[in-house]
């Protein structure tokens, strides 16, 4: 489990192609890895990847095809927002958050708002339904709070701290997100499917 509050920017140096899949080498001098173990998770862009192998300034995941046919920029350079997965005793200073990538979504709007900075997405049809004004969402494993919703396009509000320590910023009109809704909206929509 992760919280979406990213810990630090890496970045993909490497993809080799696999059997089923690609092999990535992220640099992450950043990001505390005295704690990360071989077989441990680490959210690249919001997907929970296992580390397989680790070094002083960085570490490699290897990513099924699956993976890659449902999420965006994890199989070619670039920079990434990376988090660990969190202990029991961690704040939770974002929302649950899973690294299972739901969907790719579609900026339809990145534009400044005062300091601030409104960034419109398009989610895929299917994921809809879990949206909702004033939940969570989480965008290239950033934990973020919707502010409007209209169909499958819904807004969140960036602050200038947000897009100094992620990704984010590099965002514009049809660039490709992760998306990852709510958990706790997915249980409920199964809890209420099973009581029908």
């Amino acid at each position: 489990m992760f919280s979406g509050i990213v810990a630090a920017l890496g970045k993909i140096n490497k993809v080799e192609p696999r059997e089923n899949g690609v092999r990535l080498t992220v640099h992450a001098v950043r990001l505390d890895l005295d704690d990360v173990a071989i077989g441990d998770s680490v959210a690249v862009n919001g997907a929970c990847l296992t580390v397989i192998a680790k070094s002083a300034t960085g570490f490699q995941v290897d990513v099924s095809a699956e993976s890659i046919h449902c999420t965006v920029g994890l199989d070619q350079p670039g920079e990434v927002n990376l988090e660990k997965a969190l202990r029991l005793s961690d704040r939770l200073g974002g929302h649950l958050v899973s690294g299972h990538v739901d969907g790719v979504g579609e900026v339809t709007a990145f534009e400044p708002l005062g300091e601030s900075y409104r960034l419109a997405v398009r989610a895929p049809a299917e994921l809809k339904k879990y949206i909702a004004r004033k939940g969570s969402i989480t965008i290239q494993g950033v934990s973020l709070t919707v502010n409007t919703v209209n169909g499958p396009e819904f807004d969140v509000n960036l602050i200038p701290h947000t897009l100094q320590v992620t990704t984010l910023k590099h965002l514009k009109r049809g660039s490709r997100v992760n998306l990852e809704v709510d958990l706790v909206a997915r249980y409920i929509e199964r809890i209420l499917a099973a009581s029908e």
